[in-house]
């Protein structure tokens, strides 16, 4: 086995995760080019070196970044590209591009949600879509929130590939002093596993918002954990078409599943907070001024689940409170008798 090159780097989106993933690299020595639509950000990241929406703390030296708002442009010159939009606007982005180009590149991504208009995750769209070859994809998953990156505070990232020189090469790119990285083959596992917690995290903020203490929530994220656990191992040859049986007791599973439902720093707690205490839906996301995964990928496990006929009864609980006007409190007192 040999190290794959990674070639020129693109990171396509300039939320606070995608900023995350530039200061890694940027840290590492790697010069970036950055696709960013708002031509606000451009100038900000071209004269003053920083984003001024997100992270603004973390400031890039001129030279290691080419942000532009020019994507077919951006992606001729690069051979591996990070997406790392919301989900439910990356399907819309990729449509912008010819099929072909996506063929020809590394796909690394840093989306934790399902394309709700396919219901699919990425990879599974782009081979099915876009005839793309799923040895040129890799997944990145883990407990790691932006912010405390920008803090270099030490976080641990997995890579998830087919093909072990890319996915290496990938880890490798990306580890330093405050990441550490791992790297497996499970990319429709670790995938699923990010998109799941991200419903559960919604789940712990409605709760932690409704007066539900420490001792509730415990029990709510073990039988979450549960939940998970069931989707992926008891029914794994339906949700993995490889034959790999990763450990799913680590940190890009039951890891990012805890820090997701407890962290103060996560947007999908945050969000289903607000639900809790009567926020709507709409309101929410227009108080949050950022995507919570969560919202989009309930609606899609659901029709997931129900072509893999694996039940996920706690994601659904969430679902219905966010998509089926479920009174939170009714749907907790209900939800209440599911957990043990």
């Amino acid at each position: 086995m040999s190290e794959r090159s990674l070639g020129q780097i693109g990171i396509i989106g300039n939320g606070s995760w995608g900023t995350a993933l530039a200061k890694i690299l940027t840290d590492n020595g790697q010069n970036i080019h950055w696709w960013v639509r708002n031509e606000e950000a451009i100038n900000n990241l071209r004269n003053r070196q920083h984003n001024p929406h997100y992270l603004t703390s973390v400031r890039f030296m001129p030279e290691t970044i080419m942000p532009t708002n020019d994507l077919k442009g951006m992606l001729e010159k690069c051979d591996t590209v990070i997406v790392a939009v919301p989900s439910a606007y990356t399907q819309g982005v990729i449509e912008q591009v010819d099929k072909s180009v996506w063929k020809q590149k590394n796909i690394i991504s840093a989306i934790k949600g399902i394309l709700p208009d396919a219901n699919l995750l990425l990879n599974d769209h782009l081979v099915t879509n876009m005839g793309f070859p799923l040895e040129q994809y890799i997944s990145i998953t883990g407990p790691c929130h932006a912010e405390e990156v920008a803090d270099e505070r030490l976080s641990y990232l997995t890579f998830s590939g087919l093909d072990d020189g890319l996915t290496e090469a990938v880890g490798k790119a990306f580890g330093n002093t405050y990441i550490n990285t791992t790297c497996n083959h499970d990319i429709w596992g670790a995938q699923f596993a990010a998109v799941l917690k991200n419903i559960y995290a919604i789940g712990a903020g409605i709760a932690r918002a409704l007066d539900y203490g420490d001792n509730f929530l415990s029990v709510y994220i073990t039988n979450c954990y549960r939940e998970m656990y069931h989707f992926l191992q008891d029914h794994f040859e339906k949700v993995h078409p490889s034959n790999e049986h990763p450990d799913f007791h680590t940190s890009a599973y039951l890891g990012d599943l805890l820090v997701t439902c407890y962290s103060l720093h996560s947007r999908n707690r945050t969000f289903g907070t607000m639900i809790g205490k009567g926020y709507s839906v709409k309101a929410a996301v227009l108080e949050m001024n950022m995507v919570a995964e969560g919202y989009y990928a309930a609606r899609g496990m659901q029709a997931i689940s129900k072509d893999l006929a694996i039940p996920i009864p706690i994601a659904t609980f969430v679902y219905r409170m966010l998509w089926e006007n479920l009174n939170p409190s009714d749907g907790f007192l209900k939800l209440e008798k599911l957990l043990t």
